[in-house]
């Protein structure tokens, strides 16, 4: 930086170095001046960064933070709640014990008068299925009646129904067989197309594979194998058949939709 205190020396060396030259030209001017531009370098710096620093200062001044209230209390109203019935439930009322009817013999000793009753004489094997009382009932015994028990009715236990059992397994033997929507032909010309053979031309050689999927009930396809003798056919293969868009008709079985097996040979030669 320059030294303040060395401003009129270095000023009394610029005339003896441009003496006898144009003094207008611009290094002189530059060099009287450098000084002053100095000066108001730093102070322009120094008013720079302390605005920066008290700019967060007062925007924290001006600003009025707002003042965050509690939440109220959550009150619990723990009245209780009134209960009330359409209809009040019926009382019951137990009955009276009714006394058993059972056999009586007239214990009562009569009273001599001209109008004496006539006591009827009771046998002792009588008194052993009677009870003594005032009247004698042997002749005309009570019909005794039995309770009438109510029994519930039987109800059959409820057996519950059992989930029929869903048979995802795929099946060998339908009464449809599934089929390639547009048929299968359509199917074979898309297998045609999409098949990338630049990496089997000029071979010469006649390749076969046997391609094996699944048909869904749904009409996708699943489990795509292809088992032939050239590992690098094989790929190609299933990757042309997993590439062909369109659905499937599922095969059926007792009219409804079953997975199944589908087997579609592919055979190229490439000369």
């Amino acid at each position: 930086m320059k030294n303040f205190l060395t401003s009129d020396r270095e000023s009394r060396f610029n005339e003896i170095l441009f003496e006898n030259r144009n003094k207008s030209y611009g290094a002189y001017v530059l060099r009287n001046e450098e000084g002053m531009i100095l000066k108001k370098s730093l102070f322009i710096g120094v008013a720079f960064f302390a605005a920066i620093a008290l700019t967060p200062l007062l925007i924290n001044a001006l600003l009025v933070k707002e003042t965050v209230l509690p939440a109220p209390p959550i009150i619990h109203d723990l009245t209780p709640i009134p209960i009330t019935r359409e209809k009040e439930p019926d009382v019951i009322k137990p009955s009276a014990p009714v006394a058993p009817k059972v056999n009586t013999y007239d214990t009562r000793v009569a009273t001599p008068t001209r109008d004496a009753r006539e006591v009827k004489h009771v046998t002792a094997d009588q008194k052993l299925n009677a009870v003594p009382g005032t009247e004698t009932s042997l002749d005309h015994p009570p019909v005794l009646t039995p309770p009438v028990i109510e029994t519930p009715p039987i109800t059959a236990p409820i057996v519950p129904e059992v989930p029929k059992k869903i048979d995802n397994t795929p099946v060998t033997k339908v009464d449809v067989e599934a089929a390639f929507q547009g048929g299968i032909n359509s199917f074979r010309g898309k297998v045609v197309q999409n098949f990338n053979t630049g990496d089997f031309e000029g071979t010469g050689e006649l390749m076969k594979t046997m391609v094996t999927f699944i048909v869904e009930k749904d009409g996708t396809i699943s489990n795509i194998k292809a088992t032939g003798t050239d590992r690098d056919f094989n790929v190609e293969a299933e990757r042309t058949i997993r590439k062909i868009n369109g659905k499937w008709a599922p095969a059926k079985l007792n009219g409804e939709n079953v997975r199944s097996y589908f087997k579609f040979p592919i055979s190229m030669m490439f000369e």
